[in-house]
């Protein structure tokens, strides 16, 4: 069920982030940070962020590493073949995968159980729709068992019109990649420098790491996400649970390390380790009961990740942090700035 967020936005197209911060002459971490709290909006730099973090308090990692997921190909179809890129999105357990057949920067609807891709090394076959209520999406047999070693030898980032040209994978690397398996980088670790996470850990702030893999966010408007695979490591969960007790905060890295945790939510409010598939969607009807914050870019009109801030701090505190950086020209989407948003 798509649920409108309650925050309201029109976002001019000057404020797309084209390119990565380095093409602008800035390091990762020197990207402006809008850090909100209750009422309040402080405009600062990223690579100051711990001056509104405190000793003890957690930040939950995302160590999932980015998949060079876009393949170009031809699309066999009863009408012709057609040019298409494939946007590999998730890995599902039987060994096949979704994936999205865009052309001209947009998705390709009306394919059939049947249809053939024509790729690099072989054919790629479309099954069934993901969805039963779109096209959109497609489970697939890829034209190999290894795809992620196949996507190192063809893939390239994948990419949406805002970014105007290919740049390469590493630029699509946070810090604390280590487990290849998203489609799309969990941006919101982005701005994070090897520098900056020394500077925090020796000022008393704990990091930790969380995974879930991300699929494709070219969802169509308030489209709730897809499910998704996650684990919360057992001292992950220890460490949390620590914290909880002893006064510190837990802000999440990210509307992906938000999922993964509040997936791992017990029902006295402790958190257990827990891994698999997660379709845990928060919103109004599900706030969000263990994180006490989060870290994340700044996010389009029709995003159901709205809801999600919104579950985390309220969505006046959203609506507010967004009026904000829309008067100083924050830039949004991977590439641009980010918000520390706390409870308050």
């Amino acid at each position: 069920m798509r649920v409108r967020p309650h925050t309201r936005f029109t976002l001019p197209d000057e404020l797309n982030a084209v390119e990565p911060p380095e093409a602008r002459g800035l390091a990762r971490d020197r990207v402006r940070l809008l850090v909100a709290e209750g009422s309040t909006v402080t405009h600062t730099r990223f690579d100051r962020i711990g001056e509104h973090l405190r000793p003890g308090d957690l930040l939950l990692v995302n160590t999932s590493g980015t998949l060079p997921a876009a393949v170009d190909g031809s699309w066999i179809t009863g009408a012709g073949v057609a040019p298409v890129v494939v946007h590999f999105s998730t890995a599902l357990d039987d060994g096949t995968w979704v994936v999205e057949l865009r052309s001209g920067g947009l998705p390709m609807f009306g394919g059939a159980a049947g249809d053939r891709v024509e790729l690099p090394e072989g054919t790629l076959t479309l099954l069934e729709p993901y969805d039963p209520g779109s096209t959109r999406l497609w489970r697939a047999k890829p034209p190999v068992a290894d795809v992620v070693a196949y996507l190192g030898r063809h893939g390239r980032a994948i990419t949406y019109k805002y970014v105007d040209r290919k740049w390469p994978l590493a630029l699509y690397q946070t810090v604390f990649a280590n487990q290849p398996g998203s489609a799309e980088m969990p941006s919101a670790g982005r701005p994070f420098s090897f520098e900056l996470v020394s500077q925090l850990a020796a000022s008393g702030v704990l990091i930790a790491p969380i995974l879930l893999h991300c699929g494709v966010s070219s969802l169509e408007s308030y489209e709730p996400p897809l499910p998704e695979r996650y684990d919360v490591p057992e001292h992950t969960a220890r460490l949390v649970n620590w914290v909880k007790a002893n006064g510190g905060r837990v802000i999440a890295v990210g509307t992906t390390a938000v999922r993964a945790i509040e997936s791992a939510a017990q029902p006295d409010g402790s958190v257990a380790a827990a891994g698999g598939w997660t379709d845990l969607v928060l919103g109004p009807d599900h706030p969000a009961a263990v994180v006490d914050g989060l870290i994340t870019g700044m996010h389009a009109p029709d995003a159901s990740h709205l809801l999600l801030l919104e579950s985390v701090v309220g969505g006046g505190v959203v609506q507010h942090a967004y009026d904000a950086a829309l008067q100083r020209g924050y830039l949004w989407h991977e590439f641009g700035d980010s918000c520390l948003m706390l409870r308050s």
